[in-house]
């Protein structure tokens, strides 16, 4: 390290660079088979949830219901590709009529890849599989989870908020789940001008499989599920 006008200089050795381009090029590859695999699979629906539910509890359930509902109508499901709600999804797209697809991610305690995936990607990177998550999604279906369900629900939001992305249904199923957080949105974030009272109409919540479908089913009998020339444009830069 150098001290240059008082300020301290990190030195870059060449090993530093050649790290950092091979790691460009995996990020490339990823974005490469994310496209090509994903492209063709249009209309599709990102669900999201915990994935510390089993197989016997109640959400679980209600998630395969809502997956095989929406399977059945014609949208492929893209979920995270591992156990709990997600392989929940995958049960439910896995016996429909439409792709059971799962982006697989790679951690340091491995995650469990669950068996109903008509696709399956695998991703080191949580950047690059975020951006498959949302590029052909025509809707978002969020159920009970943790910080990386809320992770995604933020990330949709925001996009939707700032215009980087289409208006998409974004659809948070349990209202029991949602309502402290719905209510906090209200009551603080729009008291302290954080966000707009219409951000509120972004997203809405539900408690049925039935609604999950009303909600999607509404907004494009206005509107086409492929996005129009000015939202392509714009999509482009995710």
């Amino acid at each position: 390290m150098k001290e240059k006008n008082g300020t301290s200089q990190y030195m870059i050795d060449d090993s530093d660079l050649s790290h950092e381009s091979w790691r460009i090029f995996q990020i490339m590859a990823e974005f490469v088979e994310g496209f090509q695999k994903l492209a063709h699979a249009k209309p599709s629906v990102s669900m999201f949830g915990s994935a510390r539910f089993g197989q016997d509890h109640h959400l679980y359930q209600k998630g395969e219901r809502i997956a095989r509902l929406l399977s059945d109508a014609g949208f492929n499901i893209v979920s995270g590709g591992g156990p709990g709600m997600m392989e929940a999804f995958n049960k439910g797209a896995y016996a429909g009529k439409s792709y059971s697809i799962g982006l697989n991610i790679q951690l340091p305690h491995e995650q469990v890849t669950n068996h109903y995936q008509d696709i399956s990607l695998f991703f080191r990177h949580f950047f690059s599989r975020k951006v498959m998550f949302v590029k052909y999604a025509s809707a978002y279906v969020v159920m009970p989870g943790g910080f990386g369900t809320l992770d995604e629900m933020a990330e949709i939001l925001t996009l939707i908020q700032t215009g980087k992305s289409r208006r998409i249904p974004i659809v948070l199923v349990e209202s029991r789940f949602w309502d402290g957080l719905v209510n906090w949105f209200k009551e603080t974030m729009v008291r302290e001008q954080t966000i707009n009272p219409d951000d509120l109409d972004l997203f809405h919540v539900v408690d049925t499989p039935e609604e999950v479908l009303d909600v999607i089913f509404k907004h494009y009998s206005s509107t086409s599920l492929e996005p129009s020339r000015q939202e392509r444009e714009r999509q482009l830069d995710l």
